[in-house]
């Protein structure tokens, strides 16, 4: 039997993935299967196969960290520590979509941290940190970036928080996604070019998530995916929502009936607690929506 290697996902497109060996080097590696479930920050055991290799086995997760819509599911990365949410002052964000990849991390037990760049724009920074009030009295870590202007104070205040974790880097488009990996990694887009290129030899096409080791040591990772309009979540139990969205849950115990849906019963701890103000105990009026609006989206993919 021929013999088998650890290694590592760091880049992947379909069938084909970058692994890097115990020595540090990379190959190309092909799945077995014709569907592959194996994603970047995958530990993987592969086979030689002339200048190339094949996956034969993906070994235990710790979490896997995925959105789900009506199509298909799309799974970002694996054995993850942090999920870093990347917004910025303009364009304006969605807080629809960021409740929903903090829900996704949650369900996974994944710690989110929500980074909001371009302090340097004073008035539309101070309005997005005034929306993303309810998420730092839910406890969530939200860092203020200026990512142009101050990478070293910056790069200090991210490396704090990511040395010696696994971090998947999530934003929208024009958020600095790209610029802060530049800033903790100099030469990582350059880094993602050269994947790209071997993954597009032959048949292989542009790799969509991409590894980066920010220290020589290789104990700190950041992982760069693609960005996204929709996260769906599919994948979820309504009646579980509630115990991923911190708010909601910190309430949930008041209500007097163990399977309250928050949205009409009698006695419910969380509709009580509503309102649009700054208390730190209560529940905005916008958070509540998006609950009660994903839950009835839950609620119908589930008739069908």
């Amino acid at each position: 039997m021929a013999q088998l290697h650890t290694g590592l996902i760091v880049a992947n497109h379909g069938r084909h993935f970058w692994v890097e060996k115990e020595s540090g080097d990379r190959l190309i590696c092909h799945s077995r299967s014709k569907k592959s479930q194996a994603v970047v920050g995958d530990r993987v055991l592969w086979q030689a196969s002339q200048d190339e290799g094949t996956i034969e086995q993906i070994e235990p997760r710790r979490n896997l960290f995925y959105r789900q819509d009506e199509v298909r599911t799309k799974s970002f990365a694996a054995n993850l520590d942090h999920v870093l949410v990347v917004l910025a002052a303009e364009p304006e964000f969605s807080s629809d979509q960021l409740s929903r990849a903090l829900i996704a991390a949650e369900e996974q037990r994944i710690t989110p941290i929500i980074a909001l760049n371009k302090s340097d724009l004073t008035l539309p920074f101070a309005n997005a940190w005034d929306w993303l009030q309810p998420y730092r009295q839910m406890g969530y870590d939200v860092l203020p970036l200026a990512l142009t202007y101050n990478s070293d104070t910056d790069r200090q205040a991210l490396m704090q928080r990511l040395t010696g974790k696994t971090t998947l880097v999530l934003g929208p488009s024009g958020a600095g996604k790209s610029t802060l990996i530049n800033c903790l990694i100099p030469g990582g887009m350059v880094t993602t070019g050269q994947l790209s290129l071997a993954l597009r030899s032959g048949k292989h096409t542009t790799t969509s998530t991409t590894w980066y080791w920010v220290d020589a040591a290789k104990t700190t990772a950041l992982i760069d995916s693609p960005g996204f309009q929709e996260f769906g979540l599919n994948h979820m139990d309504p009646a579980q929502l509630a115990g991923y969205m911190p708010d909601i849950q910190r309430h949930a115990t008041q209500c007097k009936f163990y399977n309250c849906s928050h949205l009409h019963e009698p006695g419910c701890g969380v509709r009580a607690i509503i309102q649009s103000g700054d208390s730190p105990d209560g529940i905005s009026a916008n958070r509540y929506k998006i609950y009660s609006d994903l839950y009835a989206e839950l609620k119908q993919k589930r008739r069908y």
